[in-house]
């Protein structure tokens, strides 16, 4: 491993969204294991939760992945608690698209009324008059693979509520190159969420598009869907490097193109140094090897992998 201070590559180096100044350092924090078990209720100790935010913003991250639908409503309160008044640079995206039940089930509703009264809930809920990113969550054939369901219709809300001031920039979340297209004749696009990690590379051509033109890819699940044998060799390449298998799979994500930014998730302090430490880690030649080959599936169907 190869720590270095030098503010070039502090938690990854920095990247600036596509024609706009905005610029976050790669390694930033998803807020969701804020909230209660299940992503539902309050965290069992919800100064524990602030103390975590607000050693974030310390160690310099800048960029914070929510969303209302966290609690729902506990994850933005809490942000909102830690960090308000927020300092200068800090990014705050959300994500809309989704409600939550009363049996904590997840409910996808890209209706016009959830839409705008999701908007209207970040902004009070994070106590700002506008928000700095939303996507819009597409649900897709599961939770983590994208479908093709139409995009036009939500996010011409959102561009709406765009237009009114109340929302900077727009992204979207688990899509395909199709429905960015769709997309990009409504708005301008500046990032995109979807499931990728070391072993799972379906997006490895979207990502080199999505590169040049200069559009954030900010994937989550960073160990998801692995299986026995690729666990397995994640765990001997972290332990040749002295790290943990979290941090070397964050480490091979910052390394596989400049424009992915990481939101590692935590409720631990502890955790959360771990998670950050990830960005000083210097991928040997053969260690970079043995991860690109994780991805070399063995016979098995991507459905058994779910």
């Amino acid at each position: 491993m190869n720590p270095t201070s030098n503010d070039e590559t502090k938690l990854g180096g920095k990247f600036t969204f596509p024609s706009i100044s905005m610029s976050v350092h790669r390694m930033g924090y998803g807020a969701m294991q804020l909230a209660g078990p299940g992503v539902f209720g309050p965290p069992r100790d919800p100064d524990a939760a602030v103390a975590v935010l607000r050693e974030t913003v310390e160690a310099g991250v800048n960029h914070i992945d929510t969303s209302d639908f966290y609690g729902p409503h506990v994850t933005n309160e809490i942000i909102r608690r830690a960090l308000h008044p927020y300092p200068k640079g800090l990014v705050i995206v959300t994500k809309v698209g989704a409600r939550r039940g009363k049996d904590k089930s997840w409910i996808h509703d890209v209706t016009r009324k959830n839409l705008i009264d999701s908007v209207h809930d970040n902004l009070r809920n994070l106590g700002i008059e506008t928000l700095d990113v939303v996507n819009l969550r597409a649900w897709g054939d599961t939770g983590q693979a994208p479908g093709e369901e139409p995009l036009t219709e939500p996010l011409s809300v959102l561009a709406e509520l765009k237009q009114q001031g109340l929302i900077r920039h727009l992204g979207l979340s688990n899509v395909t190159p199709k429905q960015l297209k769709e997309a990009q004749t409504i708005t301008d696009i500046v990032c995109i969420q979807n499931f990728y990690n070391v072993a799972h590379r379906n997006d490895d051509a979207f990502i080199d598009d999505l590169a040049r033109q200069h559009i954030a890819y900010v994937p989550f699940f960073p160990l998801g869907g692995f299986n026995p044998l690729q666990s397995g060799a994640l765990d001997d390449a972290a332990k040749s490097l002295g790290a943990t298998p979290m941090q070397l799979a964050l480490a091979w994500l910052l390394h596989r193109s400049p424009n992915i930014l990481l939101i590692p998730g935590t409720s631990s302090v502890q955790h959360l140094r771990e998670n950050l430490h990830a960005a000083a880690i210097t991928l040997p030649a053969n260690a970079l090897a043995k991860l690109n080959a994780i991805c070399a599936k063995p016979a098995q169907s991507a459905k058994e992998e779910m």
